[in-house]
């Protein structure tokens, strides 16, 4: 997973501004299989399938045609109405009605798509055109979809059928449609695209709720390497970091005269509370094992030194390698000292027996 995330990260970073655009990261969950079965995908996976049973199945080198009009004939803007009275005129229009599917699937046959994907849905008429003519299709793909598909692949949006052109076309090394669990659900993948600035995470797992608490879990670990990408400068954990700042804010306050000295203490007393909490949850003696730890750091003059808790006989955090990004740590202090100060401008506390 670990390996999955970073790889994710990698794909789309932009190193030259230090920064990761996590909407090209989709995370995409289907139940069924095991969690070990989650892997990256070098493209993009839909929850969508093609809409023929008849139509090719496994696409390789397609060429994309990504359509936004709806597959059908226009529909006049004004209220009208039709008055049929014969057969040759029933004939008439149903031809015409017809002759609008086939325009519609030559174009898109001689702008050179070998792959049709629609955002709206088109009837069984277009669907059995377009089996005919050899051309797979997939309909009711979404627009967030839509948009990470064209970047993948490097297609242009078509918005009309006019508009269709063989420079518009996306690519891709391979298109297929894969069948998961004994309901024999179907996703589409999208793979070997020629932007691979946007990556899937397909997740599995045994119901809805282990796929989501997977998702929430791989969305925290893309934002810690994300905040890597942006500062790379990392501090160690297991309380090692909270206790160097506590000693260093308390030799400071020994140089403050006046009450300030108090409230620099009381910060530094806060910080110790992250350390104690890890050693009482590792099952140690949390006040004896916090001062033994802040007599070697004093002692040692190694501020690597932090809480054992997966007791492993040696308290060095860089010899564990139990790291934490500085960006990360800079923020949560940042924000506990916000906490602490719109607590403090709050003077008084109404009590509702007051009014009694």
């Amino acid at each position: 997973m670990a390996e999955m995330t970073v790889n994710a990260v990698l794909a789309v970073a932009d190193f030259e501004r230090k920064d990761v655009n996590l909407d090209l990261i989709k995370l995409e969950g289907k139940v069924g299989g095991q969690m070990e079965d989650s892997r990256l995908v070098r493209g993009i996976v839909l929850d969508k399938d093609i809409s023929h049973p008849g139509m090719q199945k496994d696409i390789k080198d397609a060429k994309i045609c990504i359509l936004t009009c709806p597959f059908e004939p226009p529909k006049p803007k004004t209220k009208h109405s039709i008055a049929i009275d014969t057969v040759e005129k029933y004939e008439a229009l149903a031809q015409q009605e017809q002759q609008y599917f086939v325009d519609m699937v030559q174009k898109i046959k001689d702008s050179g798509a070998t792959l049709a994907i629609c955002q709206w849905g088109f009837d069984d008429e277009a669907n059995h055109l377009l089996m005919q003519n050899g051309l797979p299709a997939v309909r009711w793909v979404g627009g967030v979809e839509i948009e990470l598909l064209a970047i993948a692949c490097g297609a242009r949006i078509i918005p009309r059928f006019s508009e269709l052109a063989p420079e518009k076309l996306g690519t891709a090394g391979r298109v297929r449609e894969m069948s998961f669990g004994t309901n024999k659900d179907h996703m589409l993948f999208v793979e070997d695209c020629a932007n691979s600035k946007a990556v899937t995470i397909f997740v599995r797992g045994a119901n809805k709720m282990i796929i989501e608490e997977i998702k929430r879990s791989l969305h925290d670990a893309l934002c810690i390497v994300r905040n890597l990408v942006r500062d790379n400068r990392v501090v160690y954990g297991g309380g090692a970091a909270e206790v160097s700042c506590s000693l260093k804010v308390t030799e400071e306050a020994n140089k403050v005269v006046g009450i300030d000295q108090y409230a620099m203490r009381s910060f530094a007393d806060a910080l110790e509370t992250i350390p104690m909490a890890l050693a009482e949850n590792s099952g140690l003696s949390g006040i004896a094992t916090l001062g033994e730890i802040k007599k070697r750091q004093v002692s040692e003059k190694n501020p690597w030194l932090g809480i054992d808790c997966r007791q492993m006989g040696t308290c060095d955090m860089k010899t564990q390698n139990v790291i934490e990004t500085l960006h990360g740590k800079k923020q949560q202090m940042l924000l506990a000292t916000q906490v602490v100060k719109m607590i403090l401008k709050i003077d008084d506390v109404i009590s509702p027996a007051e009014y009694e």
